[in-house]
């Protein structure tokens, strides 16, 4: 197991008295996996990530982090994870290379050993020709795979990646999105990252967590997330408002389906494999003479698993 946590909990005292930030969070990480984390801010997730990270120390709980106990060696911890923050590490006035050169030679690497596996990284992530450039002159899709080249000078198998594409444009996102899939499938990595995109979670993560006051409310694959949902929704618009009734009993009828949602000229309802109901609903809406001028299917997406679990929207949450 990469990672391993049993009631992780962590209290902060504030003026008002004790805040409760993670409440007995319990989460397992697999060798290989890209695991992504989820949640609105203020839930808990990145106090999480920082006491996995060896940042802060937990108030009370276990855990157990590329191999080593986060509690009694934290420095075994550090030495065997990679962790790119949000903001950025590099130095706008230094020099690419010697970024990955400084920290490879705080892990005991020396000088050419850490200039030969920067250079390897710099041709992996698409850095080639930027070793003597300055930070400052890098595009921003540039700056953040240098952040993960050093994340990466020490070669370690576990890596977390603190909302890697925040502030990027689409193709640079995009793009990024292919070098931390490489992690895994060419570099033999494990990936643990935070994300506000849902796009991002849903095209990178084998496993999503999700976090909200403090607690862990969901965890599986994005199929198994979605799955629980409730199906599919299943809208219909209607050429007379005033048929909604006959149109809302008759989704009621379709297997597996929830309470009608009626509104304006439009009826909604959400049931299992929605594509497979839709002829037998067109028959018998046609047979009840229910006119319509539109009908849409629409599978369930991370934003409705999300609004499910916290009652918010992660698209409505800002970066933080």
């Amino acid at each position: 197991m990469m990672i391993q946590a049993r009631a992780l909990s962590r209290t902060f005292s504030t003026r008002t008295g004790p805040v409760e930030a993670v409440r007995g969070v319990d989460l397992d990480v697999e060798p290989g996996e890209i695991v992504g984390f989820l949640g609105p801010n203020g839930a808990g997730k990145t106090t999480t990530l920082r006491m996995l990270t060896t940042l802060l120390a937990p108030t009370s709980g276990e855990a157990t982090v590329a191999g080593h106990d986060l509690l009694r060696d934290p420095v075994g911890v550090r030495r065997n994870i990679g962790y790119v923050a949000q903001g950025g590490v590099t130095l706008p006035e230094a020099r690419a290379g010697e970024e990955c050169v400084d920290q490879a030679r705080l892990y005991g690497m020396s000088k050419s050993d850490a200039a030969a596996r920067g250079q390897e990284l710099f041709r992996q992530l698409d850095l080639e020709g930027l070793w003597e450039r300055k930070c400052s002159s890098l595009s921003g899709g540039q700056r953040r795979r240098l952040d993960i080249v050093i994340g990466l000078m020490h070669t370690p198998g576990l890596v977390f990646l603190d909302e890697p594409t925040t502030g990027l444009d689409p193709q640079s996102r995009a793009n990024l999105w292919d070098h931390i899939t490489k992690l895994r499938d060419e570099l033999g990595g494990t990936v643990f990252l935070t994300t506000h995109y849902l796009d991002e979670a849903d095209h990178l993560c084998d496993r999503l967590l999700v976090i909200d006051h403090g607690r862990i409310v969901a965890s599986g694959t994005k199929e198994e997330l979605k799955a629980g949902v409730g199906g599919d929704a299943v809208t219909v618009t209607l050429a007379d408002p005033g048929r909604r009734p006959e149109a809302s009993g008759v989704m009621a009828g379709l297997t597996g389906a929830d309470e009608p949602n009626a509104a304006a000229g439009q009826v909604t309802v959400h049931v299992p494999d929605g594509g497979a109901q839709l002829p037998g609903l067109l028959r018998e809406l046609d047979a009840k003479g229910v006119e319509l001028t539109g009908i849409e299917v629409r599978r369930p997406t991370l934003d409705d698993v999300f609004l499910n679990l916290t009652g918010r929207s992660l698209r409505d949450e800002p970066a933080a």
